[in-house]
Order: C-alpha cells, then structure tokens, then sequence
C-alpha cells in the first residue's frame, strides 16, 4: 500500500485550490502519486470508511471530507461504517489489532 502518496495527495489538495479543480475534473492528477487501485477508487468515490480503513490521519480526512461535502456527523459515521464494512485499519497511526483494541476499549 502506498499511504504516505495516498495522505501526501490529500495534504496537497486540501490546501490547493487548482488540485481540487483539478480532481474534480482531470483524474490524470494521481498519475503524480504511487497509488493502488483500491486507494484511486476510495478516492474517486469519496469513499471517507475505506481511506480511514487504509490509514488516512485523521486531521487529513476531515479536510478531504469538508472538500467533499460531507458533514461532521456523517464523517465521523463514515469512518465507524469503513471499520465495520472493511475491517480495522490496516496502516498508519490508526492502525488496529482486534486484541489490543479490545482490551483498550474495554470491549
């Protein structure tokens, strides 16, 4: 998985207002990053649970998320919705094992 093009993407477009036109219209911006074709279509689709679920901070999500559209409310259940449809965060610092988890939520 190639997280840190995915974020570094992410990062860049939240604060370019050219890359988000761009997004919008000329996909050909990913070609700039090392993206798989999994993160290239949460991308595309906006899909706010699987770019959780592949590692994406937080801090950097939100801002994607507010690009998108999405309210508060609807973020945060998007990244609850990832981890029940794509299983727990596979990279980064979200990144869960079901046991540490667990025992750490009380669960």
């Amino acid at each position: 998985m190639s997280l840190y093009y995915l974020q570094k993407l992410l990062y860049n477009m939240n604060r370019d207002p050219a890359l988000q036109k761009r997004f919008a219209n000329d996909l050909t911006l990913f070609d700039g990053y090392e993206l798989t074709e999994e993160e290239r279509e949460a991308l595309t689709r906006g899909d706010i649970g699987l770019l959780y679920v592949l590692g994406v901070n937080g801090q950097i999500l939100m801002h994607f998320a507010a690009f998108r559209g999405v309210a508060w409310k609807d973020y945060l259940e998007g990244m609850r919705e990832g981890v029940r449809k794509y299983g727990p965060v596979r990279a980064g610092v979200y990144a869960m094992t079901s046991r540490t988890d667990e025992k750490v939520a009380g669960l």
